[in-house]
């Protein structure tokens, strides 16, 4: 579920639809979570379905560190890369903004923590910019990501959480936000996605 302060826009005819703030986001904000409304398909799921669904489940999923697509049922699935993202995630089934998120500001987040299936070139057009995102970068990156995620991550009890309640996770954010446990890496989020659809066939 995304942050219900954004709407769905024309990020720009190349891109195509982008997720906006309607309304200031601070910092430390959880601007998307897993919930009980998203689809789940292992790869057998997805091969089991007619070719016709594959290109959409294939586009606008992500894969879990269980290996499993995930398919937003709201407008979190529009959401656009970036190599300089506004929202991040730990290793939980949530996204946090990463800074603070001014109106009219486009949510992005980095698709090389999504367990990609194939390398892209990217268009961000930032000067950070990777130029190509690749399937390995959630490892290659992850301990820059997680120290950039920590400082955000300890503002979540001190801002608005409208995406609280939905949260499964909230006993074990208590405890990395209490010291008691780590905050989760990124990597308890990476699968190797070669070996796991290795022996399915999934069109395009």
């Amino acid at each position: 579920m995304i942050h219900p302060d954004t709407e769905l826009r024309l990020a720009n005819p190349q891109i195509g639809h982008g997720v906006f703030a309607t309304r200031f986001i601070p910092k430390g904000t959880i601007t998307w979570v897993r919930d009980r409304l998203d689809q789940t398909f292992t790869p057998a799921d997805v091969a089991r379905l007619p070719t016709a669904y594959h290109d959409i489940v294939l586009k606008y999923s992500f894969i879990d560190g269980a290996g499993r697509f995930v398919l937003c049922w709201d407008h979190a699935r529009f959401v656009n890369h970036s190599c300089t993202p506004t929202c991040r995630s730990a290793g939980y089934d949530f996204e946090i903004a990463v800074r603070d998120i001014a109106p009219g500001e486009e949510l992005t987040d980095d698709y090389g923590s999504l367990n990609l299936e194939y390398d892209f070139d990217c268009s961000c057009g930032l000067p950070q910019c990777r130029r190509q995102i690749r399937p390995g970068d959630l490892l290659s990156f992850a301990d820059d990501w997680d120290r950039i995620v920590a400082e955000p991550f300890r503002l979540i009890s001190n801002v608005p959480q409208p995406l609280w309640r939905f949260l499964e996770e909230k006993d074990t954010v208590d405890a990395a936000l209490s010291g008691v446990s780590p905050i989760a890496s990124v990597k308890a989020n990476y699968v190797n996605v070669a070996d796991l659809l290795c022996g399915f066939t999934l069109t395009r």
